[in-house]
């Protein structure tokens, strides 16, 4: 008699042979990979949002910068907003917790 094969869906348990080809999840990303990821996503939506962070990076008012944006929707300079999209508030909030301050 043969045998049955299983009907439905594949396996979905990770195998060894197949690990060199899983996708990195971003938060094993080098840390500028996962930055410039993010900036990508707000550089598409909102490139004077985006030319404005690339400004203050690096500096400490960048992370109070993207608090403002996320949490009270205005950029500082009176131009209020209706609102994010979803995959850009979450770009600014991943770039707000990568940020980092650069000694001078």
């Amino acid at each position: 008699m043969s045998e049955k094969k299983p009907v439905g869906f594949p396996d979905l348990t990770q195998h060894a042979e197949y690990e060199p080809t899983r996708p990195m999840p971003l938060h094993e990303l080098p840390l500028p990979t996962r930055i410039d990821t993010e900036m990508a996503v707000v550089r598409a939506h909102n490139p004077r949002i985006a030319k404005s962070i690339e400004v203050f990076w690096g500096h400490r008012d960048c992370v109070e910068y993207l608090e403002q944006l996320i949490l009270s929707g205005g950029d500082g300079f009176g131009n209020a907003r209706v609102g994010f999209k979803r995959e850009v508030l979450s770009a600014l909030m991943n770039l707000a917790s990568l940020h980092e301050v650069k000694e001078r």
